[in-house]
Formats: C-alpha cells, sequence, structure tokens
C-alpha cells in the first residue's frame, strides 16, 4: 500500500468518529485502530503526581542545569533533513548492505537517504533539498521521534 494512501486513512481515522478500519488489498491488509485520549491522560497524570511528591526540591534545581546544555546541540548548520513519523532508524536497506548516504555523500533531491520502520512498514525517507551530507544525527536501529533531525544537508 502506498505510503501516502496510508497517511490518508490514518488521518481520516483520526479526524472521524470510526474506532477501527481494516482495508484489505492485493498487496495486503491494513487494520488501524484509534487508541482514546483517556489512556495518554492517564499515563501522564499518573508520572506528574509522584514525581513532584518524591522530588519537590530536586526539580528546580535540575532545571536550570538541564536548559543550557539542551540548546547548544540544537544549531546545526545546513539544512535539517526531519524524521516525517515515529519508528526506528536503518541507514541501509539490509542488515550488512552498504549505507543509503554517509558523511560527505552528495545527495540530490528525491534520492533516499534512510530507512524508518514503523509498524512493520519500511518507509524510504527521500533528501528534501539537493547538497552534501555532514552529519548524521541518529545511530542505526535508533527509535526516532516525528520532527527529529535525522541528517544535515549544506
Amino acid at each position: 500500500m502506498d505510503l501516502r494512501k496510508l497517511k490518508t486513512l490514518i488521518d481520516l481515522v483520526s479526524e472521524s468518529n470510526v474506532s477501527e478500519l481494516e482495508i484489505t488489498e492485493a498487496e495486503g491488509k491494513v487494520r488501524i485502530v484509534k487508541g482514546g485520549p483517556a489512556m495518554v491522560q492517564g499515563t501522564q497524570m499518573q508520572m506528574p503526581m509522584t514525581m513532584p511528591a518524591q522530588a519537590a526540591a530536586p526539580a528546580p534545581a535540575l532545571a536550570p542545569a538541564a536548559a543550557p546544555v539542551a540548546a547548544a546541540p540544537e544549531v546545526p548548520k545546513g539544512h535539517t533533513v526531519k524524521s516525517p513519523m515515529v519508528g526506528t532508524f536503518y541507514r541501509a536497506s539490509a542488515p550488512g548492505a552498504k549505507a543509503f548516504v554517509e558523511v560527505g555523500s552528495q545527495v540530490k533531491e528525491g534520492d533516499t537517504v534512510c530507512i524508518i520502520e514503523a509498524m512493520k512498514i519500511l518507509n524510504e525517507i527521500e533528501a528534501d533539498k539537493a547538497g552534501t551530507i555532514t552529519e548524521i544525527l541518529c545511530e542505526n536501529g535508533q527509535a526516532v521521534e516525528y520532527g527529529q533531525p535525522l541528517f544535515v544537508i549544506e
């Protein structure tokens, strides 16, 4: 199934009152299940309630120290290729295969730079700008978040 079609189906399910959608085509079968917001809120609410009770004094001391450390690596030079989804980052098409790009590789817009596996589907991530790869910001097999920087292109 085409990645664009899959994203469209996910958007339709999330915006509608449908809680589950299953589609079978010649290429395979897709099942999309919408989780309720109560599950997410319940998990988030439990953590803050227990954390302040146990660590009320250390939290203010850690906040100022963490801010300068986090601000320093956020300024890469050049264009950043970001992850369009949550998944597992792979630099090559198979274990032991040659990586799609290395530092110093020339890429054109539309060239595959990596693969992100999400829900057992391998999604090729393409360069959205032509240039030279100057940094690879993720390790092979690392879990990545939506919007996380993957590469820097100059």
